[in-house]
């Protein structure tokens, strides 16, 4: 491929790899470089509900039962109130990073796409881009290189708000699940989130707006969880990370376009991140097909309504303990309406029915 490049991808982790396949199968020649090698690993709840895994599928990547653990749906635990809502088509799946990583980087060979591992860039340049101390040409550079994203300030992209930041803190324990669906226990200043992985592991992750929180000290907001981890191995490493809800007012300039949570990001508590990224690498390789990036502009801009919508009303719910129970009560009494919420939320319905189902919580909430 030579010293240069059509497509030149900045970060080599699930969005980076999405935008590259999605790229590569518009017909481009495409590059992706990253400083680490695979697999990539990072700290989150590991469940990719079912829209995400349509998201992949639409990318050309089969996520596999055998890759993890299927799940059915949701449930929400707050004191002594449980709420559950199983998805009305497809399944989730609990897979580790590692693993995805590793699917996607296979699809990216195998379109094509080249990867360069261990490769650091150290800028942007007029012909594209400053690659292991040596420039490369590039007619499009996308940067991919997440929350903390230094193509997003070579670029100038910076200006936006950045909402509220939050820690997490992830654990694997050799533990069988106790559950079909992913969990999320609801404490006074944190979330646990609950996902089973296989037969014998579940990732446990905790966020906390607390950047200091350890882990032990935060299990005690939730006995009943404690109590199933008490004898439970670790299967890995505690691994630390952070989430953040933001939007940029632009997210391309010139030839540099910005994707995944480099391009603006939404807190892990709504587990729209992956999903989003994905969507949105399709939405820039048709971009890139036309050659305006406006219209990924436009596209991007309509994708992260939704997930922008769900992460403050979750955060709320997060911060105030007398809604989040009222809220909680509503879910426990009336199923089908937390049913229909999550089937908008995961796309299997349209949003036409967020009407209906917002009408029927909002008698059931004024009558709790």
């Amino acid at each position: 491929m030579g010293s240069g490049t059509e497509v030149l991808v900045i970060g080599g982790g699930p969005a980076g790899l999405a935008a590259a396949i999605a790229a590569r199968r518009k017909g481009f020649e495409v590059t992706v470089v990253d400083g680490a090698k695979p697999p990539i690993d990072k700290a989150c709840g590991e469940g990719l509900m079912p829209n995400t895994v349509t998201a992949l599928r639409e990318l050309g990547i089969t996520i596999h039962p055998r890759d993890g653990r299927a799940f059915r749906g949701l449930r929400f635990l707050a004191g002594g109130t449980e709420a559950e809502a199983s998805f009305q088509v497809t399944a989730g799946i609990g897979i580790r990073r590692t693993v995805l990583h590793e699917r996607m980087v296979e699809e990216a060979q195998e379109c094509g796409v080249r990867l360069l591992w261990n490769t650091p860039v150290s800028g942007l340049s007029p012909a594209g881009a400053i690659v292991g101390g040596n420039s490369m040409s590039a007619g499009w550079v996308i940067g991919a290189d997440g929350i903390h994203s230094r193509v997003r300030r070579w670029s100038g992209l910076e200006q936006g708000r950045r909402q509220e930041a939050r820690f997490a803190q992830r654990r694997h324990y050799r533990v069988s699940s106790w559950t079909d669906c992913v969990e999320i226990y609801w404490g006074h200043s944190m979330q646990a989130y609950v996902t089973p992985l296989g037969r014998e592991e579940t990732c446990v992750v905790l966020v906390s707006a607390k950047p200091r929180l350890r882990f032990e000290e935060a299990l005690r907001e939730f006995p009943r969880l404690a109590a199933r981890l008490a004898d439970a191995e670790l299967s890995s490493a505690e691994r630390g990370g952070f989430t953040a809800t933001r939007r940029l007012r632009r997210v391309y300039r010139g030839n540099v376009a910005l994707t995944g949570d480099a391009s603006g990001s939404v807190d892990a508590i709504t587990g729209e991140g992956l999903c989003l990224s994905f969507r949105q690498a399709t939405a820039l390789a048709d971009a890139l097909g036309a050659g305006k990036l406006e219209k990924y502009q436009s596209a991007h801009n309509q994708l992260s309504r939704q997930p922008h919508f769900m992460s403050r009303l979750l955060l709320l719910l997060g911060r105030n303990a007398a809604l989040r129970q009222r809220t909680l009560k509503v879910l426990a009494k009336d199923p089908d309406v937390f049913v229909r919420l999550l089937a908008v939320h995961t796309r299997e319905t349209s949003a036409l029915h967020l009407t209906s189902a917002s009408l029927r919580f909002g008698y059931q909430f004024l009558a709790t």
